[in-house]
């Protein structure tokens, strides 16, 4: 097993081609990688392909040792992984961190919670097939494709990661081209944890948008992809080529409502670190609050005052960092102007908080819901403060986006109630973002945001396929034949009528 800092290894090629991972703070080159070319992604599936069946048969029991191994090392050099993550994110190492621990929470569930999840279960049989035994069991599918985000490479990817690896699959990840250090050193982490065959049951490629579609045409068994509504698209039609399933969780523009008895303080705090946290480039991000308007000053001059503490820098101990994509700031700068030029107000920041490669907090307040800054995902330290008649006029407009991935609430008596409201896959009352911090809850939104779930019990379901067996009991009785007697159907068409066809 080769160290976790050795080159990265290939299937022999002539002049392979490299791309560069460079740190966002200053723009110097970390290391280079190959860009896998598609007979290369063929030759890595091909691979776990074969070594799907020796994983698989370790059953959960040998699964979850495997998982425990690989767990105790990430543990252990936690420290290690958040300097990669840091290194080509640009984000605090405090940020970094967190992503370790998270992954570290949803390893140990998934490996925990496969057998009881996943293990075969009875299933009624019901009056016709009443001579059956039914069971239900839960296979893995084989040899999962996954397409990784840079914003949080550790805890994102992971989510699929484990959960595939978990329900007894093989692994082929592609990180995003931004940071392929963190999925090598995931990958080979993981190599070095489980021993022989481990290099050959998680693996990696690595490159740009070409090395994914080849992925998806590899003849994996079902592509998990995290990344934009656009890039989506693209992901699902080529994996429509070969009717490979695919889950996508795409972006957001998630809502915050605040009700007229919230907790203002709370609602302030969560609204600027929802907001501003990993300098914005969070898909369950705070980008628009809907406050109710007799709170809605007090709100907003709670939010500005926040806002205005919270700075980017390059430092290790920074409140973020800077904008890991560059062509994001245009974007960003683009929805600024929208929503100045169109009524909107700056009461933090503005046209001048784009400083390439960081974004100052920007607070805009009564900014028209067609502007951009308002339907479009920002991906940056901004958010929207528009005030409402009520919370039930707040629900409207929240529910109004085409997206619909997660949604927070403040209210101290139907806050839950306003949540069950939500058209959304996730929310958080009295709080923000806590959700996708508890492993058993599944991650995953409606609309432009995407379908599927990963973790929780959905999440282990996601990447297994539903086995239904009957077993007949008794040979006396069997409806399936042409040798049947002629009273076995008059008899169950009694029953039926007695049971089901009464007025209830």
């Amino acid at each position: 097993m080769t160290s976790t800092r050795d080159a990265v290894s290939v299937p022999a090629a002539s002049a392979q081609d490299t791309f560069d991972s460079l740190d966002p703070r200053s723009g110097e080159v970390i290391a280079s990688y190959p860009r896998h070319t598609p007979e290369q992604v063929e030759a890595t599936v091909a691979r776990a392909r074969r070594a799907a069946r020796w994983w698989a048969d370790l059953g959960f029991d040998g699964r979850a040792r495997k998982l425990a191994a690989w767990r105790q090392l990430i543990d252990r050099r936690r420290e290690e992984l958040a300097a990669v993550v840091s290194r080509e994110t640009g984000k605090p190492m405090d940020d970094a961190r967190i992503e370790g621990i998270l992954a570290l929470d949803h390893l140990h569930w998934a490996a925990t919670y496969a057998a009881k999840v996943l293990g075969p279960r009875n299933a009624a049989a019901g009056l016709l097939m009443i001579n059956h035994r039914a069971t239900v069991e839960y296979p893995p599918l084989g040899v999962i494709g996954v397409l990784g985000p840079w914003n949080y490479p550790v805890f994102t990817p992971m989510g699929s990661i484990v959960y595939a690896l978990s329900a007894g699959n093989t692994v082929v990840f592609k990180p995003s081209e931004l940071t392929p250090g963190v999925g090598k050193w995931l990958v080979d982490s993981f190599a070095e944890a489980v021993g022989d065959g481990g290099d050959q049951v998680f693996q990696l490629v690595t490159g740009e948008g070409e090395t994914g579609a080849a992925l998806c045409r590899a003849g994996v068994d079902k592509v998990a992809f995290t990344g934009s509504t656009a890039t989506a698209k693209k992901v699902m039609a080529t994996c429509a080529e070969r009717l490979t399933p695919v889950l996508v969780e795409c972006g957001g523009k998630d809502a915050l409502l605040v009700d007229a008895d919230a907790d203002l303080d709370d609602a302030a705090a969560a609204v600027v670190w929802g907001a501003m946290s990993n300098a914005g480039q969070t898909c369950v991000g705070v980008e628009r609050v809907y406050v109710v308007d007799e709170v809605a000053e007090d709100l907003l001059d709670r939010v500005a005052r926040r806002a205005a503490t919270v700075a980017p820098s390059g430092a290790a101990d920074a409140q973020y960092g800077p904008i890991t994509m560059p062509s994001q700031l245009g974007v960003i700068s683009g929805q600024i102007d929208d929503a100045l030029a169109r009524g909107g107000r700056a009461v933090v920041g503005g046209r001048d908080s784009v400083r390439a490669p960081y974004v100052e907090p920007v607070v805009l307040a009564d900014v028209p819901e067609d502007s951009t800054a308002v339907t479009d995902e920002t991906f940056g330290p901004t958010v929207v403060v528009n005030r409402v008649r009520d919370i039930d006029e707040a629900v409207e407009r929240a529910n109004a986006s085409r997206y619909g991935l997660g949604a927070s609430v403040f209210a101290k008596k139907r806050g839950h109630d306003v949540a069950r409201r939500l058209r959304a896959g996730m929310v958080s009352v009295n709080g923000v973002i806590a959700f996708a911090g508890i492993p058993s809850l599944p991650f995953g939104g409606v609309g432009d945001s995407g379908f599927g779930r990963i973790h929780g019990v959905d999440g282990l379901r996601e990447f297994t396929r539903p086995l239904a067996i009957s077993e007949r009991r008794f040979r006396s009785v069997n409806i399936m034949t042409f040798d049947r007697p002629g009273w076995i159907v008059k008899i169950l068409a009694g029953l039926v009528s007695v049971l089901y066809g009464r007025r209830r």
